[in-house]
């Protein structure tokens, strides 16, 4: 059994300038900031603005940060790594334009979609690359312009979704730290719950899915809110169980930010204190596939060598997961 792990050596991020509030919603659909923060825990999100930029527009950002941050050479990067739900176009692959634009001209890429568990999977396929012996670099970029697909005219999806994307660099370890276990699951029960219905194979766009307002994202937000508690926490439960961990010892919860309801039922489960949640869905709501990578860009100067984190994730399809991972700088 191979002695490497998959460690995290470097975390960009990249949000959008403008801020879409609380108060700018309650003037393009009937819901207020009270209710909002209430409900969700969001008090603003990003959105991205510039003319003919897409999802790639943010990934390729944060993998240049990565790159800076690092130190290292872009030709030297093996593998790239695009989760998302909104790639810039079908058929071509994000992650392929994102490894041109950074440099990475050694690379291969490709994009995983599941929704937003995409990034704990994308972190998993990127781990078992670097696990091989065969890659040493690998970055895993999570990134979603949500903007793109909801409807500003449905208070139950534009109050929750904003744009970003954060990502990281993976590379082998032999003291011990990086991805130390997982748990990962899909269940189809949830395609009819959240989905955007046109758009794919299965409902081609059309003028009539168009007039019906079919190429935005839906869902049904009390069934999704059950499972989503329900699968997050078995999740970190199990991992948690499984890994000898507890509120003693674990340092930190790096939880989807779907909901701040959901991620204090998780960490109510885990016994664990405030002080010990990452926590930044205030400032830009659901990023989908940002989320995770933008808890450690946002928390990476409170993290430590050795710290151990719960990652905890839920997103359409269903998907859902949990990892544990120990910080490696």
């Amino acid at each position: 059994m191979s002695n490497i792990t998959a460690a995290i050596t470097a975390v960009g991020g990249y949000v959008p300038d403008y801020v879409m509030t609380n108060k700018e919603l309650e003037t393009m659909v009937d819901t207020n900031d009270e209710w909002i923060r209430s409900r969700t825990g969001i008090e603003e999100r990003r959105i991205l603005k510039e003319e003919g930029a897409g999802t790639s527009f943010m990934a390729i950002k944060a993998g240049n940060e990565i790159i800076e941050k690092s130190g290292i050479d872009a030709k030297d990067i093996d593998l790239v790594i695009v989760t998302t739900a909104t790639p810039d176009m079908n058929v071509a692959s994000t992650a392929s334009h994102v490894a041109t634009q950074i440099g990475a001209v050694n690379a291969f890429g490709y994009d995983i979609s599941a929704a937003c568990s995409g990034f704990v999977y994308g972190l998993s396929t990127g781990s078992a690359f670097i696990e091989s012996g065969k890659y040493k670099k690998v970055i895993v970029i999570g990134a979603d312009k949500m903007s793109s697909i909801v409807d500003y005219t449905d208070r139950n999806t534009c109050i929750i979704f904003g744009d970003g994307a954060g990502g990281v660099l993976l590379e082998p370890n032999t003291e011990g730290y990086g991805l130390q276990d997982e748990y990962l699951r899909s269940d189809s029960v949830g395609r009819e719950f959240l989905n955007m219905e046109a758009g794919g194979s299965l409902l081609p766009p059309s003028h009539e899915t168009v007039d019906n307002r079919q190429h935005f994202i839906r869902q049904d937000g009390r069934t999704v809110f059950k499972y989503a508690v329900s699968k997050m926490t078995e999740a970190a439960t199990i991992i948690a169980e499984r890994n000898d961990l507890n509120s003693d010892n674990i340092t930190w919860l790096a939880a989807h930010q779907a909901n701040k309801r959901i991620i204090n039922a998780i960490s109510s489960r885990l016994n664990l204190k405030d002080e010990q949640v990452m926590m930044n869905i205030e400032k830009y709501g659901n990023t989908t596939n940002g989320t995770i990578p933008l808890l450690l860009w946002d928390y990476e100067e409170k993290l430590k060598k050795g710290d151990k984190i719960i990652i905890a994730a839920f997103g359409g399809g269903f998907t859902w997961g949990s990892q544990y991972l120990t910080w490696a700088y």
